[in-house]
């Protein structure tokens, strides 16, 4: 796998574009912080905190802060969880120090002023009173008012002290009524947004060996305003229900190609429906900053390379189009991979003639449990094409009439009349001719499927009284055929449909 670790370098900047592909991106270390013993639990962008602090209680009321918690957090999950105590009040304050929060709170207090002379270098300084701050800072100085300009001159603040209800940190304030005075464990846990994780996988096909080496990395992202410093680190794959949390679904551009179908083989660590990633040991997961850490790590998974061309009902094309360039393989044990994929996107290299691991698509997968068959459309062929052409279509009335719809009608009298409605059926005859060209120096297979043939959920009496080649029929809506094409030839497959429509 020493090969797969130098591509994952590449394959590292071309996913997330300036990071490191290496264990994490540079950050400035944390800051010592008042956290306990932490547990983070990550589900997509919503993340567990638990943190047991040691904290000295003395009898009776007292208010105890704990600082450094996500400046995000949501107050409403917050629990603490201890012996020997209750909760009377609990508040968040997240109104945090900065210049401009500084001088938001200075409004009606006054400040001083302090200038310097760009040609002597000179101090002077001046109390001013601030009066306002909206969309600038207004100043009464003495007699005048004037506005604090952001000009480029060597001007300063200086401000007599910091308000009380500014924090330098994210704290959490909480009023305790403790039985008995003494120190102990609390357990400090609650909810935060800002903080998730992504999966991207690095795959490298051989076409010839019929393998490829898989590398699977995990992202991890810090976006809560502080830092969770030697954590133990749990990621949970799959969606978690959240009230009036929104749809965070995707909506594919293109349709996934056949040959996806979900495995049943059981493994890992789950947590209800869930699969659970534990990441070894502890890691520090510093504000503003994103780290990758390697998952999975495989070698010689059998895979394959196919064709697929999608048709539309009565598509009549006047060139030949690109069929899609499909990857297919399993997670299974057999395989060598044996493990649940979490949802993520899966970028494919292959060597080009001089050994050089190229760039040459990628596609998502949802989460996918173990023992599953992937199909992975990675882009569109260059030299496999397909040209659907509609070369005859006409219609067929029967002579006979048929009935389709019988009721009853009750009239006031009471009077019963069964009615009978009737009408011609009519079909039609569809010839189509699949026109499939390789350009390839090898022979290839291409799956053509044709779409459309299901209308309504009553209306679907489709038949098929002649076709070239064999296919089969998918769902009501799509039959397939396998079609095999020589190098650098063509192969041509035709197909009758009989259809109401």
């Amino acid at each position: 796998m020493r090969q797969l670790q130098r591509l994952v370098i590449l394959a590292g900047l071309l996913a997330q574009p300036g990071i490191a592909a290496a264990q994490e991106a540079p950050a400035t270390p944390p800051a010592k912080n008042e956290q306990g013993e932490l547990s983070v639990t990550i589900y997509g962008n919503l993340a567990l905190v638990q943190d047991v602090r040691q904290i000295a209680l003395p009898r009776g009321k007292s208010r105890q802060e704990f600082p450094d918690v996500s400046a995000q957090i949501r107050p409403e999950t917050v629990t603490l969880s201890g012996e020997g105590f209750g909760i009377v009040e609990q508040n968040f304050d997240y109104d945090l120090l900065s210049p401009a929060a500084l001088m938001n709170k200075a409004v009606g207090q006054q400040v001083t002023l302090v200038r310097t002379n760009p040609a002597t270098g000179v101090e002077s300084r001046e109390r001013a009173t601030v009066l306002a701050t909206n969309g600038g800072v207004v100043l009464r100085i003495g007699d005048r008012i004037e506005v604090l300009r952001d000009d480029g001159l060597p001007v300063r603040v200086v401000f007599d002290s910091i308000p009380p209800n500014l924090r330098a940190r994210p704290t959490l304030s909480v009023t305790l009524d403790a039985a008995q005075a003494g120190r102990r464990p609390v357990t400090l846990s609650y909810l935060t947004p800002g903080i998730g994780w992504t999966s991207d996988y690095v795959a490298l096909f051989d076409e010839t060996a019929g393998k490829i080496d898989v590398q699977g990395w995990i992202t991890l992202s810090n976006q809560t305003g502080t830092s969770f410093a030697n954590a133990r680190t749990l990621l949970v794959a799959g969606n978690v229900g959240q009230v009036q949390s929104g749809w965070n679904g995707s909506r594919p551009d293109q349709e996934r190609p056949r040959g996806n179908t979900p495995g049943t083989e059981s493994g890992g660590e789950q947590l209800g429906d869930l699969h659970v990633y534990p990441i070894e040991g502890r890691t520090t997961i510093a504000n503003a900053q994103t780290k990758q850490v390697s998952f999975l790590d495989v070698s010689g998974v059998p895979a394959r390379k196919g064709y697929e061309y999608r048709s539309d009902w009565l598509s009549n094309q006047t060139e030949a189009r690109s069929a899609a360039s499909i990857l297919k393989f399993s997670n299974a044990r057999a395989s060598g991979i044996g493990s649940a994929l979490p949802a993520g996107t899966v970028r494919i290299y292959m060597r080009d003639s001089k050994g050089q691991a190229q760039f040459v698509g990628e596609s998502a997968i949802p989460h996918t449990p173990g023992g599953s068959s992937l199909a992975l459309r990675t882009g569109d062929a260059f030299d496999v094409k397909v040209q659907p052409v509609v070369e005859k279509r006409d219609q067929i009335t029967s002579d006979e009439w048929e009935r389709y719809d019988r009721f009853r009608v009750t009239y006031p009298d009471g009077t019963v009349k069964e009615v009978t409605r009737e009408r011609p059926k009519t079909y039609y005859r569809t010839r189509m001719r699949y026109i499939v060209t390789n350009a390839r120096p090898v022979p290839v297979t291409v799956d053509v499927v044709q779409g459309g043939l299901g209308r309504w959920w009553w209306w679907r009496d489709l038949r098929v009284p002649e076709e070239s080649i064999p296919g089969a029929q998918d769902n009501a809506d799509e039959r397939h055929w396998e079609v095999p094409v020589p190098a650098n030839g063509k192969t041509e497959l035709t197909v009758t449909f009989l259809t109401p429509w």
